[in-house]
């Protein structure tokens, strides 16, 4: 399995793998590394990314973009409320009261929740990485904005989930570009020095963050974030558009807004002409054919105009960056720096990277005191507090209490409710003799940046044994450990007091720890049996989408097949098949087409596949003629250089040539009547041929010859590429060639003695007369 990084956006998509020793942004099968984020419904199937853009005009009602904006938001928030009337897609409650969009999805209504819509895209990206890599793909790390909350940090995850995709982490947005930045940067300060803080700004389509980070090598701190979500490209869009409908309304009197098709075109106009504002600072003209009622509408903007229209806006930038310095209180570099894709992976082996986020929004508990009435609370993450981080919390209580989690600064939010959760601590009882139990609750902020009561334990008194000095033994480990009566409150008089159980002083006695059960009240999170729900479903409809591909795979066959054979009736293949036969294919093929468009437009697979059976009744045997024409001249040759190499053979063995020699004179008989054999079959059948009508059956197919060419080789081959029998060279040869054994000399032997030879021999001295005596060989 292989971790890919998804970054999920307000329009693009962008799906990033690692490898190579780097991170690639791999393609789609457009090839183009963005794929847009956009669903479409149709009749039959579901279309996504690329196919589901081209239906933005076409299919404006059932073509859903912009939907990333409404994860963990009820039905009736404010921002969803007024987030309506730009949207050309209708919007529904869901029975949570959650956000859902609605939609003719196989010709009938539905109602798809948003974790459902960002799932399907979701499943799209996750083919793309495993068409890319050629493996399956099922961890994963998503960017969100790092204004996230909680509620909406938990609909991304349910969403991964829903596609197949196990989670590994929900990257901030900001903290993803910075890592980039870490991990490619080579002058960061050593650990020891003083840290380098960057800011990065980020203005994406939907929202504007920023950030400060301070930076050593190999290690991140997120040190201070800011944001504005409602600022971003799409509001620069919704000033032209908004401008241009007031303009047409005016000249042309069109009232565009009730138009859903009108209204998207001209979105897209506009953003098209905000680009090219950017370069030019002349009138640039904006003209759209048959916008409505088939009017053409024209008209113009510079971009001094278009500055002064967005003043509002660009005097909202600011304030996001004057709020991260007042909270860093640092010295500052600036650096902006363009948005990347997570790139997260442990595949990824550049150098190892500490990274420390942040908490985004001071978060809170509250629950019923013990000690007198009403409710008690605490801070237990400040804001820019490190992530993820645990704290455990100490109570003492005789029965089960709840805590509710809530983000206690509600104007900072973009959310309309503060509300985190409610969590029960279950099946706390007293102490034996009847006093308040220790209960030791862990909360924590995980590497999604969502807040959970993660464990919650009891911690029971024991005796001592006798003899047995008394002993603590439920260390709070790595943990920040807080009891929650030392958060100082303020009484009446404006003095500080301090709550605590009773005794500040205790002796150490001996525990047992016993875990407890926990109840988790989440508002806004799909319930397990739904997340399984919205799972089946998924897999249904891409087993959907999947039969509809092979259906229209079917149907274009029969239509690719109708204009290849048109085409090459009266081309390649005219003269393979006679006059009648022609005139009959082509009305045939001519009735196809007319069926396709008509009858034929919406069928099943199978009826497709039988049509193009019919097709090649007639089509097949013509051109097969046409291809066995082609290829025949070829297999014939083929064999005629078997047969010409063979002969060559035989007759050089025949003429008694030192190659062959060793070759036996039955077995080159055998060879020799192959040959002829395979000649004048190869005569017979061409001359059987050229007797035939290129609208005739050939009289020899091509896999006969090519039957004919491997029989002969498999006859023939293995006789006359036999090697030739290796010669034994004598022993006393071989040492006059090479010399002595091992190239040494005897250094023992004496002027005048005999010398000795390998294993023992004589070799006898050389006459007088200087001529080497006959050498005997000693066994």
């Amino acid at each position: 399995m292989s971790v890919v990084g998804i970054d999920v956006g307000f329009q693009s998509c962008y799906v990033a793998v690692a490898r190579a020793g780097g991170i690639e942004t791999v393609a789609n099968e457009y090839s183009d590394r963005s794929t847009p984020a956009c669903v479409s419904f149709g009749p039959r199937n579901r279309s996504v990314g690329a196919a589901a853009k081209g239906q933005v005009v076409t299919n404006c009602k059932n073509t859903v973009q912009g939907f990333k904006r409404f994860h963990g938001r009820a039905f009736l928030d404010p921002y969803v409320q007024s987030a309506k009337s730009s949207l050309v897609y209708d919007l529904a409650q869901m029975p949570s009261g959650m956000t859902g969009i609605k939609v003719m999805y196989m010709e009938e209504e539905k109602v798809f929740s948003i974790e459902q819509v960002t799932a399907m895209l979701l499943t799209k990206l996750k083919e793309t990485a495993e068409t890319a890599m050629k493996k399956p793909v099922a961890d994963c790390v998503i960017s969100v904005p790092s204004f996230y909350t909680d509620a909406e940090r938990r609909s991304v995850i349910d969403a991964a989930q829903i596609a197949g995709l196990n989670c590994l982490r929900l990257m901030n947005e900001t903290t993803a570009v910075t890592l980039a930045y870490g991990i490619y940067k080579q002058d960061l300060p050593a650990p020891e020095e003083k840290p380098r803080n960057v800011v990065f700004v980020d203005l994406g389509h939907s929202g504007y963050q920023v950030s400060i980070c301070a930076f050593n090598k190999g290690k991140l701190k997120m040190l201070a974030s800011a944001f504005d979500a409602e600022l971003g490209g799409k509001d620069f869009d919704e000033v032209l558009v908004n401008h241009f409908c007031e303009e047409f309304g005016k000249k042309y009197k069109l009232d565009v807004k009730t138009k859903p098709r009108a209204l998207v075109r001209l979105y897209q106009e506009c953003e098209k002409l905000k680009k090219l504002m950017s370069a030019n600072s002349s009138d640039l003209p904006l003209n759209i054919e048959c916008f409505m009622n088939d009017i053409d509408v024209t008209g113009k903007l510079n971009r001094g105009h278009f500055e002064e229209m967005c003043a509002g806006l660009l005097a909202k930038v600011e304030a996001p960056l004057h709020s991260v310095m007042e909270q860093a209180i640092v010295d500052l570099m600036f650096t902006v720096v363009k948005h990347l894709c997570a790139i997260l992976s442990p595949a990824f082996k550049v150098r190892e990277f500490s990274i420390t986020d942040v908490v985004h929004y001071p978060i809170s508990l509250k629950w019923n005191s013990a000690a007198e009435e009403g409710l008690s609370d605490c801070e237990v993450f400040p804001r820019n507090h490190a992530a993820p981080f645990s704290k455990v919390l100490t109570f003492y209580r005789r029965e089960p209490f709840s805590l509710e989690a809530y983000y206690n600064n509600p104007k900072e939010l973009p959310y309309p409710d503060p509300t985190i959760g409610q969590f029960i601590v279950q099946k706390v009882v007293p102490q034996a003799n009847g006093e308040s139990s220790k209960v030791k609750v862990k909360v924590r902020v995980n590497v999604h940046g969502v807040f959970s009561v993660s464990s919650a334990s009891l911690v029971e008194l024991l005796k001592p044994n006798e003899g047995e000095e008394p002993m603590e033994t439920d260390p709070a480990g790595k943990e920040e450990e807080v009891c929650v009566y030392c958060f100082r409150t303020t009484s009446e008089d404006g003095k500080q007091e301090k709550n605590h159980a009773p005794s500040a002083k205790k002796p150490k006695v001996k525990t047992k720890t016993v875990e407890l059960p926990i109840e988790n009240s989440l508002p806004w999170q799909l319930t397990n049996d739904l997340v399984n729900l919205f799972m089946e479903n998924e897999g249904k409809m891409i087993m959907q989408d999947k039969l509809e591909k092979e259906r229209n795979d079917a149907k274009n066959n029969v239509e690719e097949y109708v204009y290849e054979m048109r085409d090459k009736l009266h081309g390649v293949l005219e003269k393979f098949v006679s006059e009648s036969d022609r005139d009959t294919f082509a009305l045939r093929l001519e009735d196809t087409e007319n069926w396709l468009y008509d009858d034929g437009e919406d069928q099943q697979k199978q009826v497709y596949i039988d049509k193009l059976a019919e097709l090649k009744k007639l089509g097949q045997p013509v051109l097969e003629r046409y291809i066995e024409a082609e290829e025949r001249p070829k297999a014939f040759d083929e064999l005629g250089r078997h047969i010409q190499q063979y002969m060559k053979i035989v007759e050089a063995y025949k003429t008694k040539e030192e190659q062959y020699e060793h070759l036996d004179e039955l077995e080159m008989l055998k060879v020799d009547k192959q040959v002829n054999d395979a000649m004048i079959w190869m005569n017979s059948k061409m001359n059987a041929q050229s007797k035939q009508n290129f609208t005739q059956e050939p009289a020899i197919k091509v896999h006969e010859i090519q039957a004919k060419t491997k029989e002969l080789y498999s006859a023939c081959n293995p006789i006359v590429s036999k090697p030739k029998p290796k010669v034994e060279i004598p022993k006393d040869e071989k040492e006059e060639q090479n010399g002595p054994i091992n190239g040494q000399e005897d250094t023992d032997a004496q002027p005048g003695s005999p010398e000795k030879g390998a294993a023992g021999s004589t070799v006898a001295p050389e006459s007088a007369e200087g001529n080497k005596l006959p050498e005997m060989d000693i066994d």
